[in-house]
Formats: structure tokens, C-alpha cells, sequence
């Protein structure tokens, strides 16, 4: 209990006013009776608030791959959904135009990858003679200006080699034993083991999402009916939750739509950029760039990084390999300031700063699933929170 204590004031009769104090006169003196207000604090409130956020941070950690797996289908079925939709308004079952829109998709993947495959494997066999290449060139860079700083580094050994000899030689000489450490040699079996687990737990969670999504394009409205009828039996619940549902599905699919032409610009633009330098295989690259562009910040970094890396062995000039850096940079920028923030504004009005602080946060409890997650998961937070009205003020902490 926290107690406050309130002065009050006294009734206007000097009878009943104290003595004076200090000399001065009765009306320039105040009261200093003293009130307490109890106001409670729920300690068992508090703790349980607690207790239940850890439980669901470990609750989500957990279930990662599940939930991970269920956004994904969740997000592409919503982007889908209105190409089955359209097919149904032409009169094609819901079953058959959900088969259509999915081998449609499955054969698009199919034939991109295809019509890459040769780019890919250019790519693949250079490898070897791209790591001598850049093996070579940071020797050269070592052996640049950095060669004054090694002399004064193997003068200093020297200089500290020669005192500690002297020193250790008017000492009388101990028996030294010498403990050898063996180092776990690397076994390029074990590698290609793990690195074949790795893909094929890849392959298999791309085909729960593909056919998660067509379960759910074959349901249609179905779990929006049942999520209605949970809601309640009054109607203004009931309108509430299509509400609700509503802005979710127009907000992810206004968010996927951005997605695609913010890549689809990334990826032309950086075609454009590496025709320009006249880097082979550039049409591969491109379509890397426009594919990691789909996570937040560190996508381009990392495109920044390769396509910098790719020119420089290419030409063994590190300066074409910073200039192709820092295109890549510039492009991503010019993308994400002009075209996704504009896009963003459009559809979601979201505060900046709320949504950084949300990628940190699920980078930092899914990693790069989380930075992919990140933003529709934010969206559909301050989607339902304009809706339900105590969590109005998480709404306002959202917008803008």
C-alpha cells in the first residue's frame, strides 16, 4: 500500500487554529495535518503479467518451426487468395482454380530456377579459382601499406624475444613439458552430411507451406465463418470480428504487393547496374539481390557484400568491387526510402521506430525467419489492436 499524504485546509474559526509559530500570525501559517490516500498495487497481478510474458517467449521459441511454417502458409494463401477468388467469379470450382493457381506458382519456381540453372552452375564451378583470386589479393593488400606496420610489429617480437632470453639466462634451467593439443581435423564427409540435412529439412518445410496454402485456398472463407461464430453470440462481436479479418487480409495482401514490386525493382535495377560493369552471370546475381532484398536491412547488406566480392574477383580491381558495393547500397537505399516507405504509408501507416524495435525483436527470437516474420506479424498486431478497445493504446504506439 503506498500512502500520500494531502495537507488540508481548516475551517475559517480561530479557536480552532493552532498557536502561532515562529512569530507569525495565524492566517500566514498552514495547516500541516496530514491525510493518507491508499492507493493498491497489485503485486499478484504484476508478478502473473510476468510470469505469462516469459511463459510466451519460451512458448514461442519452442513451437518455432511450427509457427513459422503456419505464417508462411497464412501469408501466402492471403496473397493467392484473390487469383482463386477471380477463378470462382468465372465459374471454375474453388477445388479446380486452387489446383490451377498452385501448379501455377510450383511451375513458375520450377521453370525460373531452370532458366538459371546455367548462370548457377558458371557461378558454382568458379568457385575455386575465385578463392585463389581472393586469397591473392589480400596478400596483396597485406603486403601494401600495411608492410611498415608488420616491420615495427617483428621488430618489437625480436626486440621481446631477445630480453626475455636475457632475462631467462641467468636463471638456472627447469625441466619444460610441453602439452599438445590435438585439433579436430575437418572431415569434408561431416560437412557435406550436415550441409545435406540442412537442405533436405529446407525442402521439407517448403512442401508443408505449399501444401498449407492449398488447404487453405480449398477452405476458402470456411475458418472465417467458424472464427465469426467463436466470437460470440452478440451481433457487434460478431461484426467486430469481420472487421478484424478483413483488415488483415486486405493489409497482408497490400503488404505482399509491396513486397513483390519493391524485389522485382530491386532485382531490374541491379541487373541494369551489373550489365553496366559488365559482370558475367549477371541476370543469376540480380535475382539474388531481389531475393534477399525480402529481409529487412541485412539482405542488403549481404548483397552489398557478394556483389562486391563477385566483381572484385572477376576484374582484381578492389576498387570495381567497392564501386559494385556500393551501387548495390545505393539501389537498396533509393528503394526502401522513396518506393517501400511511400508503399508503407499507403496501406499500413506504421511508426518507424515501432517497427525496427519489432524486427529487433523477432531477429532476436527467430533470427532470420524472424526478420522475414517481423513486419506481418506487427501489421496484424496494430490490425487487431484498432479494433479491441483496451489495446487501443498499443494502436497508438503503432501508428503514426
Amino acid at each position: 500500500m503506498i500512502s500520500t499524504p494531502i495537507p488540508t485546509a481548516t475551517s475559517g474559526n480561530p479557536a480552532s487554529e493552532p498557536a502561532p509559530e515562529n512569530g507569525l500570525a495565524p492566517d500566514k501559517i498552514a495547516d500541516t495535518t496530514q491525510l493518507t490516500v491508499h492507493l493498491p498495487v497489485d503485486a499478484r497481478g504484476v508478478a502473473l503479467g510476468i510470469l505469462a510474458t516469459v511463459s510466451l517467449l519460451f512458448a514461442l521459441d519452442w513451437a518455432q518451426p511450427f509457427l513459422i511454417t503456419l505464417l508462411l502458409g497464412i501469408l501466402f494463401a492471403y496473397t493467392l487468395n484473390p487469383l482463386v477468388v477471380w477463378l470462382e467469379r468465372i465459374k471454375i470450382p474453388r477445388l479446380v482454380g486452387s489446383s490451377i493457381v498452385m501448379l501455377a506458382v510450383t511451375g513458375a519456381l520450377v521453370f525460373g530456377t531452370y532458366a538459371l540453372r546455367g548462370q548457377v552452375q558458371r557461378i558454382f564451378e568458379q568457385l575455386p579459382e575465385a578463392a585463389s583470386k581472393l586469397s591473392a589479393g589480400i596478400d596483396k593488400i597485406r603486403s601494401g601499406p600495411l608492410s611498415n606496420m608488420k616491420n615495427v610489429q617483428t621488430a618489437a617480437n625480436t626486440i621481446e624475444k631477445a630480453a626475455s632470453q636475457a632475462d631467462t639466462s641467468a636463471l638456472p634451467k627447469q625441466r619444460t613439458t610441453h602439452i599438445v593439443i590435438d585439433q579436430p581435423t575437418f572431415k569434408l564427409s561431416n560437412f557435406l552430411w550436415v550441409g545435406s540435412r540442412g537442405v533436405l529439412a529446407f525442402i521439407g518445410q517448403a512442401a508443408m507451406v505449399l501444401f498449407l496454402v492449398f488447404f487453405f485456398l480449398i477452405g476458402g472463407d470456411m475458418f472465417k465463418r467458424k472464427l465469426v461464430r467463436l466470437a460470440g453470440p452478440t451481433l457487434s462481436r460478431r461484426k467486430v470480428t469481420v472487421h478484424i479479418l478483413d483488415d488483415i487480409n486486405h493489409s497482408i495482401q497490400k503488404y505482399m504487393f509491396m513486397l513483390l514490386v519493391t524485389n522485382i525493382l530491386v532485382g531490374l535495377l541491379t541487373w541494369f547496374a551489373l550489365h553496366w560493369f559488365g559482370l558475367e552471370n549477371a541476370g543469376a546475381w540480380a535475382v539474388a539481390a531481389g531475393l534477399l532484398h525480402v529481409i529487412p536491412y541485412a539482405g542488403p547488406g549481404l548483397t552489398a557484400a557478394v556483389l562486391g566480392m563477385a566483381v572484385f574477383m572477376q576484374f582484381n580491381s578492389l576498387s570495381m568491387g567497392l564501386l559494385a558495393a556500393g551501387a548495390s547500397l545505393a539501389i537498396a537505399t533509393f528503394v526502401g526510402t522513396f518506393v517501400t516507405t511511400w508503399m508503407t504509408g499507403k496501406f499500413a501507416k506504421m511508426n518507424t521506430a515501432a517497427v525496427f524495435v519489432s524486427l529487433l525483436f523477432w531477429s532476436w527470437l527467430w533470427g532470420v525467419w524472424g526478420l522475414l516474420l517481423g513486419i506481418p506479424i506487427i501489421v496484424i498486431v496494430k490490425v487487431v489492436s484498432q479494433h479491441v478497445e483496451q489495446l487501443h493504446p498499443v494502436a497508438e504506439l503503432l501508428g503514426e
